[in-house]
């Protein structure tokens, strides 16, 4: 196992303490949605792992090795996770359930494509008795737990760093934002959460709903707002994502932008920090995605087992199909040049020498980063 691997196993572990701490007081009814029927269950259960794509590097980095890890430890290593990836594809995700399904899995971990299409599958799963904690994204249907960061929060966080960013200035041009799929109910949340803090503070010239997240996408995008506001009158860009980030900053520099107006973004990807620590952009979100992998293989982990989850979760969220759904949700934290050595490093997401390649290392050296 290598280092980052070492302190990431490290993270999770803390993660799930502090998620056990968060549950004093949780909701009186959570435990109701544990199977109460049937003989307990030993260590030696699968669970279903369905994640929604691989163009985020998040979902093959972290979260499917740390929820792997997670089910590990709470098993003695007698349980077996199957995963798979749906590549951005409800229809393939909605097969996969079906797949699981028809391979009797103990419970399902799903982080729906598109939360309104899952509905019907969820459904399947339910009435083969199968229980699902809905990972990151809120999937309707009647699922038995949820898992994520608080993603309304999310977008408050980024649109405050953007206005920090602007200053006194923030009424002096326009920003574009470059929000997300609208398949994707955290997007909608993410953009709820910005547009409460920009409104009226900002003139928003240009407003896209990105399709699947996609880089290409948001460069496309951003070069349209560019070609139609001006250049000169951009001064900042809310971006949703590092992925999309990317793709934007690659729009502003085509476009000849000296300096690169504040661009925000989200998930603490690797190239977005290195793109905060050489000042191209602004910041991101850090979600620790330890906690959130420890909570879901937590509650799955009981749930399979026919065991109530009352102290595991921390509140009750509705969806737009079931109520009262038990939740763990997990804080997030503004990244910028600022605090970088003191959240994904110190976490042990990257190294300091990952982050400080050879490109970055003068960059690195001026924030004292090495």
């Amino acid at each position: 196992m290598n280092t980052r691997m070492r302190r990431a196993a490290v993270a999770v572990a803390a993660g799930a303490m502090a998620v056990s701490l968060a549950a004093c007081g949780s909701a009186k009814e959570s435990g109701d949605k544990a199977k109460e029927s049937g003989a307990a269950k030993g260590d030696a259960i699968t669970v279903g792992l369905l994640l929604p794509e691989n163009q985020t590097a998040r979902y093959e980095k972290f979260d499917k090795p740390l929820i792997e890890k997670k089910v590990a430890d709470l098993t003695g290593g007698k349980a077996k996770v199957v995963y798979a990836n749906a590549k951005q594809d409800a229809t393939t995700q909605n097969s996969q359930v079906d797949t699981m399904i028809t391979n009797k899995v103990d419970v399902l971990i799903v982080d729906a494509v598109d939360a309104k299409a899952i509905a019907g599958s969820v459904k399947k799963a339910k009435d083969a008795g199968i229980p699902v904690v809905a990972y990151d994204r809120l999937a309707e249907g009647p699922i038995d737990a949820y898992t994520s960061f608080d993603n309304e929060e999310v977008g408050k966080v980024q649109g405050k760093a953007l206005l920090d960013a602007l200053g006194d200035k923030a009424k002096d041009g326009q920003i574009v934002m470059m929000n997300g799929s609208v398949t994707d109910p955290n997007a909608a949340l993410f953009k709820k959460g910005a547009h409460s803090v920009l409104d009226g503070k900002v003139n928003i010239g240009k407003e896209y709903d990105t399709k699947e997240w996609k880089p290409e996408n948001a460069n496309t995008n951003m070069a349209g707002a560019l070609s139609a506001l001006g250049k000169d009158k951009v001064i900042g860009v809310y971006s949703a994502n590092d992925g999309m980030a990317g793709g934007i900053i690659t729009a502003l520099k085509a476009a000849g932008l000296s300096p690169l107006p504040p661009v925000t973004g989200q998930d603490a990807e690797l190239a977005g920090v290195q793109r905060i620590v050489a000042g191209e952009q602004f910041m991101s979100v850090y979600k620790p995605y330890a906690p959130e992998a420890s909570a879901a293989a937590e509650m799955a982990v009981a749930l399979a087992k026919h065991e109530k989850i009352d102290g595991i979760v921390n509140q009750n969220v509705d969806s737009p199909t079931t109520k009262g759904v038990p939740s763990v949700l997990i804080p997030v934290v503004s990244l910028t040049k600022a605090n970088i050595k003191d959240t994904v490093v110190k976490d042990g997401v990257y190294t300091a020498e990952e982050i400080c390649t050879d490109k970055y290392a003068a960059a690195c050296a001026s924030i004292g980063l090495k």
